[in-house]
């Protein structure tokens, strides 16, 4: 019977010949999806984290994670919240028709709508040539419903984009290629990251128009993965890693009985991106990496050093993966426009949302292979 200690050796000496093998201590990452005014709940995680005196090493975001992220990582750690803060002053609509309060439902459609006819403060802003008809030539990069000039003019402001590459904080954003429909991620460790990268990250067409960046078009990066953690799985080398996947549209959910129902139902499913199914597979198969490194160890010096032998070894893996998913709770009366829902009262609810975030444990114990935390 081999004993626990053996196991050990044996994955050690696998771990010499794995291109999974840890490099260097573990991290903490923060995973952050899009979602239109539902991205105020991770700027509450992200308040919890900091007040914990928790920051992340690595930050990964589409759409709205990825314009929050951006402020994160393009800050000093003590600025961090506060501009993170002051965009969400920004965005927050001063006035809606209606009291909340008395008609809930009633106040978040008008507010969805104003969204729709005015655009957001600090985000967009109506553009009147694409109502001119769908065939009007606009030109690739002003083809949207909406101006994002505002959303330049708050990143110009907020995101110090010299100290966002010379961070030690890492920062990812995906985006979607229009001609290709591949999924691309800019990531600081490889390239340095301009305006542009967030803002291609965020352009949701038809809202808003694509953005060019080394002579191709990308569009916002949630409409082909909303919740990107298969790029901490697919990095290279891995990293023992504690991760934070904050989850702002619930994968469960009540069956429908209205239309109401149907579209909030139908939109929650969409952009909550299979996230149960992919965390199982990314389960699964590093599981099978840790097979991989197990089953090398036990074999023979001479064995292990065959070419052929060392290449399969490659795919073995004894990293540690924790995952807690922070999962935004669901409000009564909320809808189908609570993501374009920017009044007072929508950001305040994303706010208290918040608040959920500090019943986390902020540390959770690293395990030996892969385990998922929901909270």
């Amino acid at each position: 019977m081999t004993t626990r200690n053996q196991m050990a050796g044996a994955q050690e000496t696998a771990a010499d010949q794995s291109v999974c093998a840890p490099s260097g201590p573990s991290q903490i990452v923060l995973v952050l999806q899009g979602g239109g005014a539902l991205g105020a709940y991770q700027g509450g995680v992200y308040q919890a984290l900091h007040e914990a005196d928790i920051e992340p090493d690595w930050i990964i975001g589409t759409s709205i994670g990825a314009i929050n992220a951006s402020i994160i990582a393009g800050n000093n750690v003590d600025d961090r919240l506060p501009r993170l803060q002051e965009f969400w002053r920004r965005v927050q609509r001063k006035r809606t028709l209606g009291a909340p309060f008395l008609w809930p439902e009633f106040h978040e459609t008008i507010s969805g709508w104003t969204t729709l006819t005015d655009g957001v403060p600090g985000l967009c802003r109506l553009n009147p040539l694409a109502l001119l008809g769908a065939h009007f030539p606009l030109g690739t990069e002003h083809a949207g419903f909406y101006s994002v000039s505002p959303l330049e003019a708050s990143l110009l402001e907020l995101v110090d984009f010299s100290l966002l590459n010379r961070s030690s904080t890492r920062l990812t954003v995906g985006a979607a290629n229009v001609r290709t429909s591949k999924m691309h991620y800019f990531d600081t460790r490889e390239m340095p990251l301009a305006m542009n990268h967030v803002m291609a990250s965020a352009a949701l067409p038809p809202a808003f128009p694509p953005v060019r960046i080394d002579g191709e078009y990308y569009w916002d990066g949630g409409i082909l993965s909303n919740t990107p953690t298969e790029a901490i799985f697919d990095d290279y080398p891995r990293r023992d890693s504690v991760v934070f996947g904050v989850n702002v549209w619930n994968p469960m959910g009540p069956e429908p009985k209205t239309m109401w129902d149907v579209l909030h139902r139908q939109k929650d499913i969409q952009y909550s991106s299979r996230i149960a199914n992919q965390i199982v597979r990314q389960q699964q198969v590093h599981r099978l990496r840790h097979v991989i490194t197990e089953l090398v160890g036990h074999m023979p010096e001479q064995v292990r050093a065959i070419p052929e032998v060392r290449d399969l070894a490659g795919y073995g893996c004894v990293t540690r993966m924790h995952i807690v998913t922070l999962l935004a709770p669901r409000l009564e009366n909320e809808g189908h426009t609570k993501d374009i829902d920017f009044s007072a009262s929508g950001i305040l609810s994303g706010m208290r949302w918040l608040r959920a975030a500090h019943e986390v444990a902020p540390t959770p114990p690293a395990v030996d292979d892969y385990q998922l935390i929901e909270k």
